[in-house]
C-alpha cells in the first residue's frame, strides 16, 4: 500500500501512520479491504428515504402557488366572487412563500441516486493480502533459544585495535618521563 498523500510505500497494510509524513491510514487500508465503500457509512444510511425532503417541500410549495393563485381565482372569478378571488390570491402567495422557506430551511436533502446506489452495494470481500499472503504484516513464529546457548557471531563487536580508543595514560606518568629526559641530558 502506498500513502495517498505522499506516496510512499508502507511496509505492512496494517500501518497506522505513514511513515513518511504522518497521515492516517487506518481508513484508507479499510476501504482498500471493502473495495472502496466505508460499512459505517452505509450504516447511517440504511434508514428509509423521508417523504419530508427539500425537494418534496418545494414541490408543494409550487403545487400549492399554483392551485391558490391561479386556480382558485378562477373560479372566484367566474362564480363573480372578486373579493374571495381577491384574497385567495393573497393568501396563495404569502402562504407559498412561507412554504418555501419553511421547506428549504428545515427539511433535509433527498439523498442523490447514486449515493443511494452506493450504500446499497454489497461489501467486497476482504482482499487476501498482497500477492495472496494471507499473514501479511503478521509476526513470525516463535523461536525459542536459551540464553546459555547463545554464541557471538564471528567477528563481532569487540573494540577496534586502533590508537584512538586506547586509554590514555596516567598524567604523572608522563611528567615522570619528562623529567628523566631531562635528567639525561
Amino acid at each position: 500500500m502506498h500513502c495517498p498523500r505522499c506516496g510512499q510505500q508502507q511496509i505492512s497494510d496494517q500501518t497506522k501512520f505513514c511513515s513518511r509524513c504522518g497521515f492516517q491510514l487506518g481508513l484508507v487500508s479499510e476501504l482498500l479491504e471493502n473495495g472502496g465503500f466505508l460499512p459505517q457509512l452505509a450504516e447511517l444510511h440504511k434508514q428509509k428515504s423521508s417523504f419530508f425532503t427539500r425537494k418534496n417541500g418545494v414541490i408543494f410549495s409550487v403545487l400549492w402557488f399554483i392551485f391558490f393563485v391561479m386556480m382558485v381565482p378562477a373560479f372566484f372569478g367566474i362564480a363573480n366572487e372578486d373579493d374571495a378571488a381577491g384574497v385567495s390570491a393573497v393568501f396563495g402567495l404569502f402562504s407559498t412563500m412561507m412554504l418555501l422557506i419553511l421547506s428549504l430551511s428545515v427539511l433535509k436533502r433527498a439523498p442523490k441516486s447514486y449515493e443511494i446506489a452506493a450504500h446499497q452495494m454489497t461489501a467486497a470481500p476482504p482482499a487476501a493480502g498482497l500477492y495472496g499472503n494471507q499473514q501479511m504484516g503478521a509476526l513470525p513464529p516463535q523461536q525459542s533459544q536459551p540464553a546459555s546457548s547463545y554464541m557471538a557471531p564471528a567477528g563481532s563487536w569487540r573494540a577496534p585495535d586502533t590508537g584512538d580508543l586506547v586509554r590514555p595514560g596516567s598524567v604523572t606518568e608522563s611528567t615522570t618521563r619528562l623529567l628523566k629526559k631531562d635528567e639525561e641530558r
